[in-house]
């Protein structure tokens, strides 16, 4: 007898705002959470460390084609900072490196050194990070105990703002741009105050136009399965273009949008004059992302092969 093919999934399109649970890889609540909704094709955008919790944004179907933009997305978060311990990882899972009295540090001096780390900063990533050295991520060499050189990226800190503070520990509130680690901002914020940092709890409330008050908890998403099943699941998805309603959008008659689905920039009467657009086709249907090329075109950047 050949080998039972395992079913396939359901072919479902759209966003669903997770509030990822603290301990949980990133991978592992969208694996949950696609099996709780039998969905064929799924993709997070942007992992979350499992020491964090909050707004995970989940892309199904087609919109897994336009995760990349919320990838790209700025961030907020509220983080709490732990001042005179120093670990291995930059926050509460590592093992304390260097310990120093920090009692002493006053809410002034932190709300005075808070400036400078606003604006655009060259920032070193952690070896305890995704990011790749030679094939390899760097959490990997991390662990056989091997530092490597890393490259400093350019990232910005648009808004700093202490919340909390009582000794040794305080709360800020953190928007930034993509590639940002609060790790290491905190560990840097605790190096210019002389005793050190880590991070001590890490909570995410916004991913580019999306908000923590509009997502779902891991309980509340098993709840809603069990008492209205998948129909009940599935008006919890956003459209999938949800995530980009921060672009203008620009409306394409038949022949506009019979070109740009082959590929081909097409000139829109009263469309912007750069940047990205979101495009609908003569339908009203959203068939992809585009940019404005310097002759004042729309030009296909991605696009759905079926949009719907």
């Amino acid at each position: 007898m050949g080998r039972r093919r395992r079913p396939r999934g359901r072919n479902i399109t759209g966003i669903l705002l997770l509030d990822k649970p603290l301990g949980v890889t990133s991978n592992a609540a969208l694996q949950e959470v696609k099996h709780l909704f039998k969905a064929q094709k799924a993709g997070h955008t942007g992992s979350l460390d499992p020491l964090a919790t909050g707004l995970l944004p989940l892309c199904f179907g087609n919109a897994t084609k336009i995760s990349a933009f919320l990838l790209d997305a700025d961030k907020r978060y509220e983080v709490r900072v732990k001042l005179g311990e120093t670990t291995s990882t930059a926050d509460a899972e590592g093992e304390v490196i260097e310990s120093r009295p920090a009692e002493h540090i006053t809410r002034e001096e932190v709300q005075d050194i808070l400036g400078d780390f606003l604006g655009e900063l060259a920032q070193l990533p952690p070896m305890f990070s995704a990011v790749k050295h030679k094939g390899q991520r760097l959490y990997q060499l991390a662990r056989q105990g091997i530092e490597v050189e890393r490259e400093a990226r350019h990232i910005t800190i648009y808004e700093l703002r202490l919340l909390e503070f009582s000794a040794p520990e305080f709360k800020l509130l953190v928007h930034c741009s993509k590639g940002t680690y609060v790790r290491t901002l905190a560990e840097d914020i605790g190096k210019a105050l002389g005793v050190g940092a880590h991070v001590a709890g890490l909570r995410r409330t916004r991913v580019g136009p999306f908000e923590a008050q509009d997502m779902i908890g891991m309980e509340a998403l098993q709840q809603v399965f069990e008492e209205q099943g998948l129909h009940g699941l599935d008006q919890l998805l956003l459209p999938m273009d949800a995530g980009l309603n921060h672009w203008p959008a620009v409306h394409l008659g038949a022949d506009s949008s019979f070109y740009i689905k082959q590929g081909q920039p097409v000139q829109v009467p009263k469309a912007p004059t750069e940047g990205y657009v979101r495009i609908y086709g003569a339908d009203e249907k959203f068939i992809g992302v585009g940019e404005i090329d310097d002759d004042g075109r729309v030009a296909p950047r991605r696009l759905l092969a079926n949009p719907g």
